[in-house]
């Protein structure tokens, strides 16, 4: 007969901080599309403000928590939604596809850091438009209608997120954190925690970036060979190339509408 298995006190830790970091993360990721609904959907002029209190009632029981408290929380965890966006979504990879691109043309300050952010977010939103309806019409509204628990709500909440992420993960890199976790063999997706999901993506999206940067560098790179070899045959060594080179590329990129397909090719890159 087979002996049960013991559980170490290795596992049993990596269970409980994968607990909790499961309910953190699905905080920061509730406030994040709670702002971004209000903020596309407005507020009327017949809409009038809750009002917001922080009240502390001992009710005897030390898992009932109390909505101030709540709400303490996820203004505490708050600070942590920029790394939520950067790592959770499809920010990672647009933003260094841009980052590179822009450094392949060889105009370090143009467009400035700003266009870049500015353009990722909007794309990020875009690319992640559908999954964020999918949690307002499954988690947020049925919640907000006090029609399913806290429990299922931070579900629904987490489950469109996580299989985008398992979407656009290799499972090279899931079998690489799951064997550092020391996490037992998963018999299906729900058995991986987020905690080793999120590494895994990340790693995935630098990869991907880095793939799709090194094609866009490519082009502009035959440009610099090609008008460095002119200025070599010609004797003027002592033109920079980048000087002559910026022009034809700038040229190249504005005559094959360059823009549009760097971000029809990063849409639908993403597997949503």
């Amino acid at each position: 007969m087979n002996k049960p298995e013991k559980k170490s006190p290795e596992l049993q830790l990596n269970r409980e901080r994968s607990k909790s970091f499961r309910f953190f993360w699905a905080a920061i990721t509730l406030m994040l599309i709670t702002i971004l609904i209000s903020g596309c959907a407005g507020i009327s002029e017949n809409t009038t403000a809750p009002g917001v209190t922080l009240t502390l009632n001992p009710t005897g029981q030390g898992k009932e928590v109390t909505s101030g408290v709540q709400l303490l929380v996820l203004l505490t965890v708050l600070s942590l939604a920029p790394s939520i966006l950067i790592l959770a979504t499809s920010f990672t990879r647009i933003v260094i596809v841009l980052s590179l691109l822009r450094n392949a043309i060889g105009t370090p300050t143009a467009p400035p850091n700003q266009v870049i952010i500015g353009l990722a977010l909007l794309l990020t939103f875009f690319s992640m438009s559908p999954i964020i309806a999918k949690i307002n019409d499954e988690a947020i509204k049925p919640y907000s209608a006090n029609l399913i628990d806290q429990d299922t709500f931070l579900k629904k909440t987490m489950d469109p997120i996580r299989e985008f992420m398992f979407k656009n993960t290799r499972e090279k890199d899931l079998e690489l954190f799951l064997s550092v976790n020391k996490s037992p063999r998963p018999n299906s997706m729900e058995d991986i925690d987020t905690i080793v999901l999120m590494p895994a993506f990340v790693i995935s999206e630098l990869k991907t970036a880095f793939t799709m940067g090194f094609v866009i560098y490519v082009p502009f790179l035959i440009i610099d060979m090609v008008v460095s070899s002119i200025l070599l045959s010609m004797g003027m060594m002592m033109m920079p190339p980048s000087l002559v080179s910026l022009p034809f590329k700038l040229l190249l990129f504005v005559m094959v509408d360059g823009w549009y397909l760097i971000s029809r090719s990063l849409l639908l890159s993403f597997k949503v």
